[in-house]
């Protein structure tokens, strides 16, 4: 047998386990050639590439179809008016009945569009790119990153002074970034590339503007309180410009976390939260910061009896993975203008260094390590477990106090208590200091 009789039976056997194998995110298969068949060339070209194999039903089925050189050329030549690409294709024999083999290679520039439509590939079918998607795959194409786009809608009177004002303040206590304190608002954009010649760029208004959720409305928080049968004892938004949400979800955490208290023979007692602060912080940050702001989502926390989640829209960056977090890797920031400004804040302390960060903390009270998810976005959930342990004793046997539903019932006591006496007629604070028997003000 020639070697070329031999090289088509071994590409026939690779098509036939191909087709075996089934519809996938990188086959295609059809029965005849028309629109349809162009969307998924389109969808392949705007991915990983893939095959599509005319004259095969999506069961396997060899049905075959009419090849001829004016049929190939016709069909080579709609594909190039439609889409522009100029894909291998070349017809085989099967079961003794001719097909055509479509090979399609990723483009090099995206996205591939077909009658005024981009798609994509989902699994084994070929759907068309949302708003979202579409503007997603023209940033990667030409290397921009969301937040370093002009925000045509915004101006310099959006811009509030007393965030830029924190900002240098901040930015000169950590020296990553000197700044002139008596900088105008529009140099320090402009010095920190958060203006493209006389507009804002839309890190600018997230960071800077006195109402960024007017121009951006998903830019927000969404904080919640949540009972085992699904019951929402609270509920928040959290607004403002970043800084603002990373301050207001430590506020939150403030007032809903419970606490315990360590005597260590020090003036002061030790405060011991349900959750280390600044792992909690790190997280929100790392939400903030990294999520995908194209995404109409807000950034959500969750606190349950048993644990705490923050989650973000996005999921991580091309090139890492869960696995590869817990260990040193590169930073690969999705918004580099507010990851930048960040950083010289002192809200990061080192590009990739966050996750690191929080499982530290979360050792250091001998909490179970946070776990990290990718859920439809991205989630980093911790673990309360030690909270409701008895306390470790303190180094120099003293006892440790820890925050019980007695104290609470009392407190809730004294309010209700406060609330009658308060109802029935106005009091002074001496009056209502008196009648819940507290010496202190």
């Amino acid at each position: 047998m020639s070697e070329s009789s031999k090289r088509a039976m071994k590409a026939k056997a690779s098509l036939a386990e191909l087709i075996r194998h089934g519809e996938s995110e990188h086959l295609e298969l059809k029965e005849s050639f028309g629109r349809d068949a162009i969307e998924t060339v389109a969808a392949f070209a705007n991915a990983k590439g893939g095959t599509l194999l005319i004259g095969v039903t999506d069961k396997g089925q060899i049905q075959g179809v009419r090849v001829t050189s004016s049929s190939l050329k016709d069909l080579a030549n709609q594909i190039d008016q439609g889409t522009g690409l100029h894909p291998s294709i070349e017809s085989r024999s099967l079961r003794g009945k001719p097909i055509v083999l479509i090979r399609v290679e990723e483009s090099k520039v995206k996205p591939v569009m077909f009658r005024g439509r981009a798609y994509k590939r989902v699994g084994n079918t070929t759907r068309q790119m949302s708003l979202e998607e579409l503007t997603r795959v023209i940033l990667d194409s030409v290397g921009a990153t969301w937040d370093e786009v002009p925000d045509p809608r915004a101006t310099l009177r959006d811009i509030d002074p007393a965030q830029v004002k924190r900002f240098v303040r901040l930015a000169n206590e950590e020296g990553r970034r000197p700044i002139p304190r008596s900088i105008s608002a529009g140099d320090l954009l402009a010095k920190l590339d958060l203006q493209k010649g006389k507009q804002l760029t839309r890190a600018a208004v997230i960071l800077f503007a006195k109402r960024p959720q007017k121009f951006h409305l998903q830019a927000m928080i969404k904080a919640g309180r949540f009972r085992p049968e699904g019951l929402i004892v609270d509920d928040r938004e959290i607004e403002g410009t970043l800084w603002d949400q990373v301050e207001g979800a430590m506020n939150y955490f403030r007032e809903r976390l419970q606490t315990r208290f360590e005597i260590t023979g020090r003036p002061q007692r030790t405060v011991i939260w349900e959750y280390p602060l600044e792992a909690l912080r790190e997280a929100v940050t790392n939400a903030v910061c990294h999520r995908d702001y194209l995404s109409s989502g807000h950034t959500q926390i969750r606190i349950y009896d048993e644990r705490l989640s923050v989650w973000n829209p996005g999921a991580l960056p091309g090139g890492l993975s869960i696995e590869m977090l817990k260990k040193e890797h590169a930073s690969k920031p999705r918004n580099r203008l507010i990851a930048k400004v960040f950083f010289y804040a002192g809200l990061i302390e080192q590009w990739g260094s966050g996750i690191d960060k929080m499982l530290r903390e979360t050792r250091n009270l001998d909490l179970p390590e946070p776990i990290f998810e990718e859920a439809d976005g991205f989630k980093v959930t911790f673990s309360n477990a030690a909270i409701h342990q008895p306390a470790k004793p303190a180094r120099d046997g003293q006892a440790t106090a820890q925050v019980t539903a007695q104290g609470t019932a009392q407190v809730t006591a004294q309010v209700e208590k406060l609330l009658k006496a308060a109802s029935r007629e106005p009091l002074s604070r001496e009056e209502l200091q008196n009648i819940l028997n507290l010496n202190q003000r």
